[in-house]
């Protein structure tokens, strides 16, 4: 039998927000100790301390009076600091915020080890304290694993967590369909057969969420922005469980959004969500065993999906990009400009497979 480690999300009453909002400012103290400390060996001696050294350094401090988190969540805040450290390559990180009336406020964030947290009676014992949440995994019939609390832009607190869960291979209907996806701005998706989301969530409350800015109600800002994300968080969701249940190959765009945020276009690129849609694609696909690969989607626009041509009348650069249907000048054939991407992207994935790439998610 196969297992899986699976991070669960769930909503923390909020009569404990007090709670964790002081161990989160003890949180925010031990990053910026490791911050200050870590910059200034950087500077006086030239090395570079690693999570070990930090550890070192911190021990102690969950005894002093007061302090709410234990030497767990301590260690794990110096390996986390340690961690980013690396991955930006900077001496020094940016300063975590307690102030919740500063613009500049760091959303509380409370890591800890595998078994520092312990499910029982409906309630989460951490750190000395009993945290009430609605439970709607059934945690009692999991293993909690390393995890952290979060809180979001509204005040709410939540419990993020790993567990080992049994892994459903099968029985499984048997499908041999495959599907290529082309990732746009006017559409979110588009795939080969012709299935299309627009998912511009952002688009649709912007007038409103302009009202709520101007007439300065914070929280009407921070609700419409937290209903864009939970919108586009379920469309996403629903449009990549069903591809993966009624396929057995799954072929994306590689088109990439960190450049194209730096552009005009960087409102439609962020609202489109093409990274989670593409991190929902792939590690359902791995779930489910089946195919998924990324390709180049170069030139795909261009190239005729039937005959394999790229005619003059086929939409190209800047200019084409109003262009939603054209005409093969070679073939005669009308094309969707996004389907017929979707066509050939899909095509290319195939070529992938028959060449002998290595597919990592499949088995």
């Amino acid at each position: 039998m196969d297992h899986m480690i699976k991070t669960l999300k769930l909503r923390i009453k909020d009569k404990h927000a007090s709670v964790l909002r002081s161990m989160a400012r003890e949180v925010n103290m031990t990053w910026n100790f490791c911050n200050e400390t870590s910059a200034r060996a950087v500077r006086e001696k030239g090395k570079f301390l690693s999570g070990f050294d930090l550890q070192k350094l911190t021990d102690g401090f969950s005894t002093c009076e007061g302090v709410n988190i234990g030497s767990a969540t301590t260690q794990q805040v110096c390996e986390e600091y340690a961690t980013r450290r690396r991955q930006f390559k900077r001496a020094r990180l940016n300063w975590r915020v307690s102030n919740p009336k500063s613009s500049k406020y760091s959303l509380g964030w409370i890591p800890f080890k595998s078994r520092a947290a312990r499910y029982k009676g409906g309630q989460i014992h951490f750190a000395g304290h009993k945290l009430g949440l609605w439970d709607s995994y059934g945690l009692a019939h999991h293993e909690l694993r390393a995890g952290s609390f979060s809180e979001d832009s509204r005040g709410r607190w939540y419990l993020n967590v790993q567990v080992k869960v049994v892994e459903l291979v099968g029985p499984r209907l048997p499908v041999t369909g495959s599907v290529g996806i082309d990732l746009g701005l006017k559409t979110s998706a588009t795939t080969s057969d012709g299935h299309k989301i627009e998912g511009r969530f952002y688009r649709a409350l912007e007038p409103k969420l302009g009202i709520a800015q101007r007439a300065r109600r914070k929280r009407r800002v921070k609700a419409i922005h937290s209903k864009i994300k939970n919108q586009r968080k379920d469309l996403l969701h629903k449009f990549s469980t069903a591809l993966v249940q009624a396929n057995a190959a799954v072929f994306v765009g590689d088109v990439a959004s960190a450049k194209l945020v730096k552009t005009k276009m960087a409102k439609s690129t962020l609202d489109a969500g093409w990274a989670m849609l593409k991190t929902m694609l792939e590690y359902k696909s791995h779930q489910a065993g089946i195919v998924f690969e990324e390709v180049p989607e170069a030139y795909t626009t261009q190239t005729c999906s039937c005959c394999g041509a790229v005619p003059h009348s086929s939409p190209k650069g800047r200019a084409g990009l109003g262009i939603r249907e054209w005409t093969c000048s070679v073939c005669e054939t009308v094309h969707d400009r996004d389907v017929n991407a979707a066509k050939n992207i899909l095509a290319l994935g195939h070529e992938r497979l028959a060449g002998g790439i290595t597919v990592s998610s499949g088995r």
